[in-house]
């Protein structure tokens, strides 16, 4: 049968039958990031055999590139109020980390007309309403996932700051800090010679913060997935690192994975490949306005002078992270595709910013990253399962891939075990734009 049929409701049982629960031997998870990890991790914990496929090594993706933050805080989207007349000048200030790659832009436009939409105070609140779960206690799901793995080492438990050029510019974001503490995140707010005695490295420019207690990082994002994926592979699951071409569907359900490397039989399917899932979406019928958001980072190896916790400088919107490797200064708004190699600006960008907030910051040598974060044009990830076609989705996360991940594994997880899932997950259909 026809991929394409996979996206339309099918007769017979529901997957999360008990009967069904015993169909549930074999379950491949295409993508070997923090979400597809996370998710196959889970499965394993509830008994099923699980195959990880990747066209790359575990955590070497966009999994790897991130600011490392748990950013529980984190669930208020972009498009706030507004947005549509600040645009404009936030695309042509030298100085505000949003680029566009103009020869793009006409690719662009129909996914950015859908996102815009949401850029009002309903829609706002929706989207923040439910991003909630998802982020709202990543410390808490992290180390529910690795502890008993024996890797809460790689959790460090931290403050998360927001610093500001003056307690004005902290007002000005009233709108995004009223929604955080309606959603329980209130933040402990530093001025004046305090921002020096709480964190020397910050510089004269910093006289406002805004403390976020009980967050953390991974002091390796890389490093994290891959040891996460070892034990998973030391605990029965396997990996296969293989590019996957299409689906095998049967009655509309899925029987298979077709690779580079042969076929793979299966149960269910998990969909965890942040932007590129769009194109495999496509093959079961479904169009998801999904676009990249190219996101940078610069780590500056073993830094000196930099801050002692994760800290977002609001000026530049972008988050300086102290690392094993070094200071890793990573944010930017960088819309071009898949296709464009990186960006001056944007690195260049990043580095004034990091150098005038931490004006002794030194370095032995710099690293540049450039990844893909997977923005669906409501902000919103894409969590459940297509129809009753034993395919489920965990993509999307846009700039909360690493917070979110370990939540939306257990989700779905629990979606194809069918054990009891205590969250809402319409907000989150993955036909919902249909």
């Amino acid at each position: 049968m026809s991929c394409n049929d996979a996206g339309k409701e099918s007769g017979g049982r529901s997957f999360h039958d008990p009967q069904d629960r015993q169909m549930n031997r074999h379950v491949v998870v295409i993508g070997a990031g923090i979400v597809g990890i996370s998710t196959a991790i889970w499965l394993r914990r509830a008994g099923a055999e699980v195959t990880v496929i990747d066209r790359g090594l575990p955590g070497t993706g966009t999994s790897h590139g991130n600011a490392g933050v748990l950013a529980a805080c984190s669930m208020v989207p972009v498009t706030g109020p507004g947005l549509m007349r600040k645009a404009p000048g936030m695309v042509f200030d030298r100085d505000f980390p949003l680029f566009l790659r103009w020869p793009y832009v006409p690719r662009l436009l129909p996914w950015l007309r859908r996102y815009m939409a949401n850029a009002n105070d309903a829609d706002t609140r929706r989207i923040a309403r439910a991003l909630t779960p998802i982020v709202g206690d990543s410390v808490e799901q992290h180390k529910s996932l690795c502890d008993e793995l024996g890797l809460g080492d790689w959790v460090s438990d931290s403050d998360y700051c927001f610093a500001y050029k003056s307690r004005a510019d902290f007002d000005a974001e009233k709108y995004t800090w009223d929604l955080r503490r309606d959603a329980g995140f209130v933040p402990e707010l530093i001025e004046g010679r305090a921002v020096r005695e709480y964190d020397p490295a910050l510089g004269p420019d910093i006289t406002c913060l805004a403390v976020m207690k009980n967050h953390g990082f991974i002091r390796s994002p890389g490093g994290y997935v891959q040891a996460l994926a070892a034990a998973l592979s030391d605990r029965g699951g396997k990996l296969v690192q293989a590019t996957v071409k299409d689906f095998d569907m049967t009655d509309g359900r899925v029987t298979g994975v077709l690779t580079d490397a042969g076929k793979i039989p299966c149960d269910a399917l998990v969909l965890a490949t942040g932007v590129w899932s769009k194109p495999m979406m496509a093959k079961l019928g479904l169009n998801v306005p999904l676009e990249t958001e190219r996101g940078y980072h610069v780590v500056f190896e073993g830094a000196t002078g930099g801050p002692r916790q994760p800290t977002m400088i609001a000026s530049g919107k972008f988050v300086a992270t102290p690392m094993e490797q070094g200071l890793r200064c990573a944010g930017i708004l960088e819309f071009g595709g898949l296709e464009a190699g990186p960006s001056r600006a944007p690195l260049e960008l990043l580095r004034r910013h990091a150098k005038r907030a931490f004006p002794e910051l030194q370095a032995a040598n710099e690293i540049e990253w450039l990844g893909h974060r997977p923005a669906p044009s409501d902000s919103l990830p894409l969590i459940g399962e297509v129809g009753q076609s034993r395919v489920f989705t965990a993509f999307g996360h846009h700039h909360i891939g690493l917070t979110g991940g370990p939540k939306t594994g257990r989700l779905v997880a629990g979606l194809i075990t069918g054990q009891k899932v205590n969250t809402d997950l319409s907000p989150y259909h993955p036909q919902r734009f249909q």
